[in-house]
């Protein structure tokens, strides 16, 4: 038998997709304890509301929650075999937004809608947006998101393909976010958080230089991207780039970011919203990602001591003194591998 007369399936392509389509991604995922501890073991995060029940019943919730990211993670990776195993580069992210949360033992299904096609210029690829919802087997929404992804062409050149560019908001405002119906941080337990600072410690401008970095072993980024159920060529195979690199999946940058972002905001116990995120230069194992953050906005969300900051959080491959991410032109400064806006929630006061 001929390879050729194999029916392998060799994924979608930029020619396979139409405005509208709806896609229901294959493979459910019941997320276990076992996915809680292998995070912590990738990723050097120490949010006390994701470490500790006693802490995480103490503000209100029956058990410690996942981690939002294990969950992002989670339902990204079940959409790569249909949207993304023949991408270039996922490009970024919008309108993410945090509905339930989420505890060991529940199953997530997931699904896509096009919601948006370009072709590229040089004949070569295209950008496919995609509207993706997380649902739990109660049919609660538990995550939902925009994102566009760089996808090659089955054939090279230009076709009649028309161009169709969703709108999408440029951040969820306050009133959008959904904070657990439980959660109270009215008697917030700041010894075992690590840290005293709450939401009127910070202001509107402030930097906060987070210190310490982390070097990506090729080991840790090819059994995080695993781990998510990730089958993206570019991540796992040398033959899939011209430099014949494994592209570190971008999640596992903002992961790493996250992680190292505790020193400084130990109290930014939940994402809540994802309002942009750009993979602004590639990563490769043995870089060392750094990173520091901005705070955009805040708002007093006036129930049992919660509140909630937009924070604006930048990875980078080497340590700056200079907190800035792009050029006169407007363009991303080489070292600049991740640009992430979202919403966490925060004691309002301690």
């Amino acid at each position: 038998m001929n390879l050729s007369d194999l029916k392998n399936n060799l994924g979608r392509f930029f020619e396979d997709y139409v405005v509208g389509d709806i896609i229901s991604h294959a493979t459910p995922r019941t997320l276990t304890e076992a996915d809680a501890s292998l995070y912590k073991a990738i990723y050097p995060t120490r949010f006390a509301l994701q470490s500790s029940k006693e802490f995480a019943i103490n503000c209100g919730l029956k058990d410690r929650p996942l981690d939002d990211l294990i969950v992002f993670h989670t339902i990204f990776g079940k959409t790569v075999p249909d949207i993304s195993i023949n991408a270039v580069a996922n490009l970024g992210y919008a309108e993410g937004k945090f509905s339930n949360t989420v505890y060991s033992g529940e199953t997530l299904s997931v699904e896509s809608k096009i919601i948006g096609l370009k072709q590229n210029s040089n004949g070569k690829t295209g950008i496919v947006y995609v509207k993706t919802i997380g649902q739990n087997s109660s049919g609660k929404i538990i995550l939902e998101y925009k994102r566009w992804v760089m996808v090659k062409k089955r054939t090279i050149g230009l076709d009649n393909t028309p161009s169709h560019l969703p709108v999408m908001k440029t951040s969820l405002d306050g009133g959008e976010l959904n904070i657990p119906e439980q959660l109270d941080f009215s008697s917030y337990d700041t010894a075992a958080a690590g840290s005293k600072k709450s939401f009127v410690d910070y202001k509107v401008g402030d930097l906060i230089d987070h210190i310490d970095g982390n070097t990506i072993c090729e080991a840790d980024h090819l059994f995080a991207t695993r781990l998510w159920q990730n089958n993206s060529k570019v991540h796992f195979d040398i033959n899939s780039r011209e430099d014949r690199k494994r592209l570190v999946y971008g999640g596992h940058v903002i992961s790493l970011v996250r992680a190292l972002s505790f020193n400084g905001l130990e109290n930014a116990q939940m994402i809540l919203g994802i309002n942009g995120g750009t993979h602004a230069n590639p990563v490769f194992a043995e870089d060392t990602i750094y990173c520091w953050t901005e705070v955009l906005d805040k708002v007093d969300l006036n129930v049992r001591n919660i509140a909630a900051l937009r924070l604006r959080s930048v990875g980078t491959k080497e340590k700056s003194s200079v907190m800035k991410i792009k050029d006169d032109k407007g363009r991303y400064f080489p070292n600049i591998v991740l640009d992430f806006d979202y919403w966490v929630l925060i004691p309002k006061e301690l």
